[in-house]
């Protein structure tokens, strides 16, 4: 069965407001997730910041590189990481592209792919991996970011 895949056009909001939302969802679904980054460093930034995010709380996670990486439910890396935690859910962000490896997608529910729409860069690469995804036989659903913060159903 192929892994349901979510592209979520990130508006009003940041992905540092977003993904902690969606992560914290995931959770309360029993899921486990990964967040892939385009990068190390980025993942280090959003490491840091799922543990601040909220004042009376944080988002228990670690880093796909760090000791005992399986036993964390949210887990963040880089590009081509496997998920040692079993995660049922991979998170796509700045600019990681799911088609680039799709053996990551295997076993998975979700994939969610997040970009920025402010970003022409972000959307032209966002629109090539729908059409990529779309043709590999993948059910692919396109939500926008509304006014107030939710998420609606486009496509």
């Amino acid at each position: 069965m192929s892994a349901e895949i979510f592209f979520y056009h990130l508006q009003m909001q940041p992905l540092e407001a977003t993904l902690p939302l969606l992560l914290d969802k995931c959770l309360q679904k029993g899921w486990k997730a990964f967040v892939q980054t385009g990068g190390q460093e980025r993942a280090n930034v959003l490491d840091t910041h799922l543990w601040t995010w909220r004042e009376d709380s944080f988002l228990a996670h670690g880093l796909a590189s760090a000791e005992h990486s399986d036993r964390q439910p949210v887990l963040i890396g880089s590009q081509g990481i496997a998920a040692d935690n079993g995660a049922e859910v991979r998170f796509f962000v700045d600019g990681a592209r799911p088609e680039e490896n799709m053996v990551l997608l295997d076993g998975l529910e979700r994939a969610i792919v997040m970009f920025d729409g402010d970003s022409a860069e972000a959307l032209s690469s966002a629109r090539q991996s729908w059409k990529i995804l779309k043709q590999a036989g993948h059910p692919v659903t396109y939500w926008q970011q509304t006014d107030r913060g939710g998420w609606e159903k486009k496509a």
